[in-house]
């Protein structure tokens, strides 16, 4: 049996964050005997115990993204303070169900993957899952409608996901999308990360990428400790140490131990060090942040400070703003994996019980329905990993975190500059300007805009464009109106010889009604502006 610095030393900087946890972390249950060693061959539930664990990872998540629904975005690079209250009773979840059901993104999009595991089995191909999802109803952003350009244009995983071809490769997207992952691979990590690897390189890559494997790492080792510490801890060590996402949880850990009683101070120090947002084109230089690593930080900083209590650690997760709902949803589910459905505190269930029956929206799958696909799709899961199912117990292979391989993002660039396209952007249209043409110094570009139509009522269309780089044909690309099958920007590239280029943007064939409006252009350079 390891002891927790054995464990640990196979990563110096993991072992350093269990030395400071195990000194100070008011977080830890030291009742719990799998704080004092780890890593058995196996450990054993009951079905009743792993069912009950399943449904509470998912209704943890459909509660923390019920009460984090009213913040979402509201508050971008700043906290929500105590005194603003957050509503929360026993008819919000219904009201959202039939009032804004697409808050629940979190969800059905996990249930996508979910189905075509149910349908086609465990070992469904990936793309299976990508064309699942690119041909949705739902609508998409950032990464994942990026991704889904790029698979309903031909191109499949992972170069769908990758940030050359996805300029939103390090967002929040299958961050938010993972927890299946680990709710069908209980104690089972590294059975958890090769899942994420088949399905996260979709839309994301790098720390995107990390954002998905570090949560479905915690909810799988939430079914075998309820020790924060050692759930948070382990789970990173999937991760690889040189990337940008490891680092900032590291962070978070270690300033939870210098500032215990101060989560606002934690926050601040996230925000001074880790808010700089490089890759989303929506938020360079901006406050709203949809990065995957500053999100996940908000997470551990909900779970470290919140103590184990449900309730506390929502809310903590929720006030540290930006992605408001999506972060506690995920909290709530690692929480109520580690609890169990019967322990979320009634207060925080109330409601649940009038839509767990109902569908999600765009799905014929209710909570119910998953929570019975899970259960089957986690038993089929144990016994592929050498597990064993008996009629009341199954006995689970623990796995040892390994870590994933490392891949980073956006490598030597840097935001330098945005030219302004003005109000209103810039328009290429018929009657009026099909070209637009800038020159700049640096090493790539992202063109932002997007296709429009002058009247809602007319059908949709696909534009043409063409975009040349220093005088040659960089690509032909389509633009269409259709919100659900956009192209999230108009052109980019990335990895160009550093120096003076000139780009030109060409409306192909335009239509009256139809036209192409960019709203900026943002710049990388080699070096950083300051």
């Amino acid at each position: 049996m390891k002891t927790w610095m054995q464990l640990g030393s196979k990563l110096g900087i993991v072992s350093l964050i269990l030395t400071v946890l195990l000194c100070s972390c008011t977080g830890s249950q030291g009742d719990n005997p799998h704080t004092q060693s780890a890593y058995p061959d196996e450990f054993t539930l009951t079905k009743g115990a792993l069912m009950d664990k399943i449904k509470g990872g998912w209704a943890g998540q459909v509660i923390g993204c019920t009460y984090g629904g009213p913040t979402e975005f509201k508050y971008n690079g700043t906290m929500i303070q105590d005194y603003i209250p957050i509503v929360w009773d026993d008819s919000r979840m219904e009201w959202y169900y039939h009032n804004a059901p697409g808050l629940y993104d979190d969800i059905y999009m996990d249930l996508t993957f979910v189905d075509i595991f149910e349908k086609e089995g465990l070992d469904a191909p990936t793309l299976s899952h990508a064309k699942a999802f690119a041909n949705a109803e739902y609508n998409l952003w950032h990464a994942n409608q990026a991704a889904r350009y790029n698979i309903l244009n031909g191109m499949e995983p992972p170069a769908s996901g990758h940030w050359e071809n996805n300029p939103h490769a390090d967002d929040i997207d299958f961050q938010i999308e993972a927890d299946f992952a680990g709710l069908m691979n209980p104690g089972m990590v590294n059975s958890s990360s090769e899942i994420c690897d088949r399905i996260g390189h979709i839309m994301n890559y790098g720390d995107g990428w990390y954002g998905g494997v570090y949560v479905a790492a915690m909810y799988s080792l939430a079914f075998y400790s309820d020790d924060i510490p050692f759930v948070l801890t382990e789970a990173l060590r999937t991760i690889p140490e040189e990337s940008q996402f490891f680092q900032c949880i590291h962070d978070v850990i270690i300033w939870h131990s210098q500032f215990p009683d101060d989560w606002k101070r934690t926050w601040f120090e996230v925000e001074k060090k880790w808010s700089s947002d490089i890759g989303c084109p929506d938020g360079v230089f901006q406050p709203f942040n949809i990065d995957a690593k500053i999100n996940a930080a908000y997470i551990v900083i909900g779970m470290l400070y919140g103590e184990g209590d449900f309730g506390k650690s929502v809310d903590i997760s929720t006030r540290c703003g930006q992605d408001s709902d999506c972060n506690p949803a995920s909290v709530g589910g690692i929480l109520g994996t580690m609890l169990g459905y019967d322990n979320i505190p009634s207060d925080w269930k109330q409601g649940l019980d009038k839509v767990e029956g109902m569908d999600f929206k765009y799905t014929t799958i209710s909570l119910d329905d998953t929570y019975d696909m899970s259960f089957r799709q986690a038993l089929g899961m144990i016994d592929r990993n050498g597990g064993e199912t008996e009629t009341d117990e199954v006995h689970i292979p623990l796995q040892e975190p390994e870590t994933v391989p490392f891949e980073k993002a956006f490598e030597g660039h840097f935001p330098v500059k945005t030219i302004d396209l003005g109000w209103g952007g810039k328009s290429l249209q018929v009657g009026a300007e099909t070209e637009y043409e800038f020159d700049f110094e640096g090493k790539g570009f992202v063109v932002r805009g997007e296709a429009t139509k002058e009247d809602e009522s007319m059908k949709e269309s696909v534009l043409e464009v063409e975009i040349f780089v220093d005088g040659e044909l960089y690509e032909k690309t389509l633009m269409p109106t259709a919100f659900s099958k956009r192209k999230h920007e108009v052109a980019w590239k990335y990895n160009m010889s550093d120096g003076l280029h000139n780009v030109k943007v060409v409306l192909k064939d335009p239509v009256k009604g139809y036209e192409l409006v960019m709203s900026s252009v943002l710049i990388y350079g080699a070096e950083p502006a300051l």
